[in-house]
């Protein structure tokens, strides 16, 4: 194929203006709070750090790789959450990527029958980059070539700004959130066009309960069940999980991609998470199977969490109860 036809192919894909718009995704999306929702910033028993790799379908080459970093902090005084998120993606050889840093905030309002209610608001700074360093085009090789090629018309990098806005409440046992993200369709195009990013919004929720408890068998294992729905433009995605907790073990499988429209099928993969709890640190392993029509051509997909916990007395001092979801 040639290569110039290659890179609008690509260009295409990133734009989201052909197939369906969707966002990157994290089979561990719990262990990436913010990028989930900012009403999660300062809902952890103390400050927190969080760190995900993903590496999706590694048998194509120059494969779609993904990474988070994130810092959140509860103050208690101001019952406020706060929060920075570096988020990266990439792709391909001219390693189009898109890169976000934002900030994010969350207030915690309290209730006697035992809910909380969080509302949550980021703002991010975006940018889209190609690298032509890495790319050949067809009219460079001509041995008349007298200019420069005319694909360099395209732009190497565009910048916008984006806001999400969440909603989460809970209890010691249920959790149900929202979150609308894209609020400010930033302009994705590198042709000099008007390419926006459109609205992105998720549902999310589940319960955690113990099992065997009436007996003591078994004392601490519990059972998470919990979904997820995710709309943008003509792609709709229902993702429904189950993890499984005997401290510090957890085990974890998602079906991700039940349709919900019949004429968009979006059956994707099955996700497998093994992780562990170690004092401040919880660490996970996801493994995603292929069951499209792509099933072995991919490779699957691996990724990996780290989440760090410090300062939990802050927070404890205050007895403020933490969210029931999964941190995985």
């Amino acid at each position: 194929m040639k290569r110039k036809y290659f890179l609008l192919i690509l260009i295409s894909i990133g734009f989201l203006k052909i197939g369906f718009g969707q966002d990157s995704q994290f089979s561990q999306f719990y262990a990436s709070p913010l990028y989930l929702a900012p009403s999660f910033a300062g809902s952890s028993e103390g400050d927190r750090i969080a760190i995900n790799y993903r590496n999706q379908w590694p048998s194509i080459s120059q494969s779609f790789q993904t990474y988070s970093l994130s810092y959140d902090h509860y103050s208690p005084h101001m019952k406020s959450g706060f929060g920075l998120l570096l988020f990266r993606e990439q792709a391909g050889s001219s390693s189009l990527s898109t890169t976000n840093l934002g900030i994010a905030y969350s207030y915690k309002f309290k209730f006697r029958s035992g809910w909380r209610i969080s509302p949550g608001l980021s703002f991010f700074y975006t940018q889209r980059n190609v690298d032509f360093g890495n790319l050949l085009f067809e009219d460079e090789l001509r041995s008349d070539q007298t200019i420069g090629t005319g694909e360099l018309q395209i732009l190497e990098k565009k910048v916008d700004i984006d806001a999400s806005f969440s909603m989460l409440s809970y209890n010691k046992y249920l959790w149900l959130g929202f979150t609308w993200d894209r609020i400010m369709k930033p302009n994705r195009s590198l042709t000099g066009d008007v390419i926006e990013d459109p609205y992105k919004f998720s549902i999310f929720g589940g319960t955690k309960f113990k099992i065997f408890d009436k007996y003591n068998w078994a004392s601490g294992q519990s059972l998470s069940p919990s979904f997820l729905f995710k709309m943008q433009d003509q792609y709709t995605q229902l993702d429904l999980g189950l993890y499984w907790y005997q401290m510090p073990l957890v085990l974890g499988v998602w079906y991700r991609g039940i349709p919900v429209f019949k004429e968009l099928q979006s059956t994707d993969a099955l996700a497998f998470l093994l992780g562990f709890k170690i004092d401040q640190f919880s660490i996970g392993y996801s493994y995603d199977i292929t069951i499209s029509k792509l099933v072995g051509f991919t490779g699957g997909t691996h990724e990996i969490s780290i989440n760090y916990l410090f300062n939990k007395g802050v927070t404890s001092r205050e007895r403020r109860r933490s969210i029931p979801c999964p941190t995985f």
